[in-house]
């Protein structure tokens, strides 16, 4: 039966670049309060801020043939 090497994480290797640099993880800093209220949660019909309206302009995508539906991209066009 093989051994299995369960050593502490400081046993192993730090985490670091394929060119061997070390890599440091850093949090964004949130405005907790701000995004608790700028978060729609919605409980049966009530939600807690307006959604967005749906947007409409877009360019005509080609290739859909004689589909009366999802012709339109709507995302960035970068």
């Amino acid at each position: 039966m093989a051994k299995i090497n369960n050593l502490p994480a400081s046993a192993y290797a730090k985490p670091h670049t394929m060119s061997g640099k070390t890599v440091t993880a850093v949090l964004p800093k949130v405005n907790a309060m701000k995004h608790m209220l700028d978060t729609n949660v919605s409980v049966a019909h009530n939600h807690s801020n307006e959604y967005p309206e749906t947007k409409t302009s877009g360019i005509k995508i080609r290739g859909t043939g004689c589909a009366t539906k999802g012709v339109m991209a709507r995302g960035p066009m970068a």
